[in-house]
């Protein structure tokens, strides 16, 4: 069974105009024209007109059934008391497609945008964009390359864009524009990453809600904070400035007056009036990094204020506004911390809508090589100095990288400072071999520390008998669960980094459990351990 083709178009009181009744049939006239198509077969006209155009609506219904009986007009008054009011057209149209019963199943349906006011074709397109009014639009026009004048063409317009090739090859090439911009132009190729960012650049347009990114220090955190406010900003969907807060540095008094602002004389040492971050972010963009670390009561405020976009000022009565968009940023276990009574539940309820998990270096050694060549192209942009490394130094610098040695800490930190290390030494700005092992010796003895001292250090933790016990293997296996032990706060954030890998195979990953059996055989306790 085949559709039945249902149209809705304004009268047009000029260009459907009939005159002189002798001449009628040798001019254009749009609605006349719209149903004399050889290629569209029209079942249903509605045709809209106001009440002062009844007898042109009449006369020009009768010529639509004269040409194409198979069509039945519907005549719909629409009385507009100003034709060039949006508020007005946009809601009379819109409360016309909601009295229509439309059956999409077994219709097509058309809006004609060729008559009307530029008011009515700008609402005619909204409503059929936001698919209010189910369909497509048709734009006729007189055909001046045809012998019979009065028919004229028509073109159907499919606002689905991704239908037009042209268009979605534009989308696409814009789209990974931006997706390298979020990268800061390197060729990532970790797949996991890449499919991030690719979210990532949907919600930096889409969306005006919290993002949290969380991950291990030096994971590129605030780099990539600072890239999403630019393609905001040059995407002109923010116009404010960005502001960054490590909240790692705030403390007591200080940290509520330096978010929220205090007036005068607040508190000792208020010598004048103080605008704070949140102020300063208003019609921008706020990146609250290592937001765990503040306080109880900055988490209450901070919610109030992105709830709200209101907040007090400390020492003042009145608040003040800020419609300020937030980027959070935190290397630690949240969830955790809400269990701990250490971050309020609410808070991170409102702020991990869009949640990424940046993955440090160790765990995207895929992308080590194309994060070097950028680091190289830095290091040259920075200092006005080229540098290269020969073919064997770049392979043995790659070798160690990617192997089990190469533990990358602080993540891209420790590969940008590699790199500045090595090119400042460079001979002749060429990197060599020597230069190379100087590093790779640097790098492993940083990530060490004093060896077997700092090793002793960890084993210590333990009772002298269950520490004689330990075979060597077992000894330096144990020192480094320790030594990850001693970086989080929680058994959950560490058994993440310790089972990074072998947890992603899992159907349900427990890390906390797994930790909690393996210090176990050594006698080891997370709570006795974290009272040490």
């Amino acid at each position: 069974m085949m559709k039945k083709t249902i149209v809705v178009s304004l009268l047009g009181t000029q260009l459907d105009r009939i005159g002189k009744r002798v001449d009628r049939w040798t001019r254009w006239r749009p609605n006349v024209g719209l149903v004399q198509q050889e290629s569209l077969s029209i079942d249903t006209l509605y045709l809209l007109h106001d009440n002062h155009s009844k007898r042109l609506a009449n006369n020009v219904a009768v010529d639509i059934e004269s040409v194409s009986p198979d069509t039945s007009v519907a005549l719909c008054q629409m009385n507009f008391a100003d034709p060039w009011d949006f508020e007005e057209v946009y809601a009379k149209l819109y409360d016309f497609c909601e009295a229509m019963d439309f059956d999409i199943d077994n219709h097509d349906y058309l809006f004609h945008i060729t008559t009307g006011t530029h008011v009515a074709q700008i609402c005619s397109y909204l409503l059929t964009e936001s698919r209010h009014f189910p369909g497509k639009l048709i734009q006729s026009a007189p055909d001046l390359s045809k012998e019979d004048k009065t028919i004229g063409r028509v073109q159907i317009i499919d606002l689905d864009l991704s239908r037009y090739d042209q268009l979605a090859t534009r989308f696409d090439n814009a789209r990974i524009e931006d997706e390298t911009f979020l990268k800061g132009g390197i060729e990532t190729r970790n797949e996991a990453f890449n499919l991030m960012i690719s979210q990532i650049e949907k919600v930096a347009i889409r969306s005006t809600a919290p993002i949290l990114l969380t991950g291990p220090t030096g994971a590129g955190k605030s780099q990539l904070a600072q890239r999403i406010y630019q393609l905001k900003k040059r995407r002109s969907l923010i116009k404010g400035e960005l502001i960054t807060v490590n909240c790692a540095t705030l403390r007591g008094m200080n940290a509520m007056a330096a978010l929220f602002g205090h007036t005068k004389g607040a508190f000792t040492g208020a010598s004048a009036a103080r605008e704070g971050f949140l102020r300063s972010a208003d019609k921008g963009l706020l990146f609250l990094d290592e937001i765990g670390e503040l306080g109880l009561e900055e988490q209450a405020m901070l919610l109030h204020a992105i709830e709200y976009k209101r907040f007090h000022p400390v020492g003042s009565d009145k608040d003040v506004n800020s419609d300020f968009q937030l980027i959070a940023g935190t290397n630690r276990d949240l969830k955790a911390m809400v269990i701990e009574g250490a971050f309020r539940e609410d808070l991170l309820a409102r702020i991990n809508l869009w949640t990424y998990p940046l993955p440090g270096l160790k765990d995207r050694k895929e992308d080590i090589e194309p994060n070097l060549d950028y680091e190289v192209m830095a290091f040259a942009e920075k200092h006005g100095d080229r540098i290269r490394f020969n073919k064997e130094a770049r392979d043995k610098f790659l070798s160690f990288a990617l192997s089990h040695q190469a533990t990358w800490n602080s993540n891209f930190r420790d590969l940008s400072s590699a790199v500045t290390r090595l090119g400042t030494l460079a001979d002749s700005s060429r990197i060599a071999v020597e230069d190379v092992d100087d590093e790779i010796a640097r790098l492993s003895g940083m990530w060490s520390g004093s060896s077997y001292e700092h090793e002793r250090s960890f084993l210590s933790l333990l009772d002298n008998e269950a520490r004689d016990d330990l075979d060597t293997f077992d000894a330096h296996q144990l020192n480094y669960v320790l030594s990850v032990c001693d970086r989080h706060d929680s058994m959950a954030s560490a058994g993440r980094e310790l089972f990074n890998i072998s947890r992603m195979k899992k159907v349900q990953s427990n890390d906390s459990a797994r930790l909690q059996k393996y210090l176990a055989k050594f006698g080891v306790s997370w709570k006795e351990l974290k009272k040490k």
